[in-house]
């Protein structure tokens, strides 16, 4: 028996197969059709009716009847397309997921106890983590500094984004650069769309500096995972990727500190 599916689901499957057709690689939708497809379905009025593709860009997974129409290696994305428009687009299948065979550097935990005891969920508590024991400084080799987290805007031709936390940062010769920072907890996902929109805001709001797009993401035993990542033909590749745990400073290894340095 089908899975019977909840009220965003029925409705990102009517907009979707109201507006798809055989052979589409992409197609947009707007607000209207999300508003007007609630009351096709009989469904009460969706208070903030951008969460609907919002969550399917980034916490869901889209109903699985939309998912039988992918080509094999492809998946559909909901990437933002201006102001109150959406666009569903085929892109290549593309998991990042931490590697299993990195080498682990343990780093004196600086992080307040107050801090730990009242972060509200995993995202919250990461990047409160990565900013206090400045691993963007530690993985980037550069002098960082965060300037907002939770940043809500918009970018020409996608339309509202948010950013999880910015941070601009310097090099050794006073280089400047725009560091975006997606936090993902241990089952999310890290995708296409939000590492689009991270590098696209940096081309539109700072065009002559230079982005460093990062992602971090909680492992098993305390592990952070930070990721840097870029877009290349469409796809996102890593360009660099490392590994952290926290510890307390007495519990420092220092046969592995030796051994970092050589």
């Amino acid at each position: 028996m089908a899975k019977k599916l909840n009220r965003y689901q029925a409705l990102i499957e009517k907009v979707f197969f109201d507006n798809f057709k055989d052979g589409d690689k992409a197609f947009e939708f707007d607000r209207e059709e999300l508003e007007d497809g609630a009351a096709d379905l009989g469904f009460k009025r969706v208070k903030n009716i951008g969460d609907v593709p919002y969550s399917f860009r980034y916490r869901n997974e889209l109903p699985e009847s939309i998912l039988e129409t992918q080509p094999e290696g492809l998946e559909w994305i909901i990437e933002g397309a201006g102001k109150g428009i959406y666009r569903f687009k085929l892109v290549k299948k593309t998991r990042i997921v931490p590697r299993d065979d990195l080498l682990v550097v343990d780093i004196p935990d600086s992080t307040p106890e107050l801090i730990r005891a009242y972060a509200l969920d995993d995202e919250q508590a990461l990047l409160a983590i990565v900013r206090y024991n400045r691993l963007i400084d530690t993985f980037l080799g550069l002098t960082t500094y965060s300037l907002q987290n939770h940043l809500r805007t918009t970018v020409k031709d996608l339309g509202q984004i948010e950013i999880d936390e910015l941070y601009v940062g310097l090099d050794k010769r006073g280089c400047h650069f725009v560091i975006p920072v997606q936090a993902k907890g241990g089952k999310d996902q890290i995708g296409i769309v939000q590492t689009t929109q991270d590098i696209r805001f940096v081309e539109d709001k700072f065009p002559k500096m230079r982005c460093r797009a990062i992602a971090a993401q909680f492992m098993e035993d305390e592990i952070i995972a930070l990721f840097e990542l870029t877009l290349q033909n469409d796809e996102i590749k890593v360009v660099d990727e490392r590994h952290y745990r926290l510890v307390p400073a007495s519990k420092l290894d220092q046969n592995a500190i030796r051994d970092y340095r050589d």
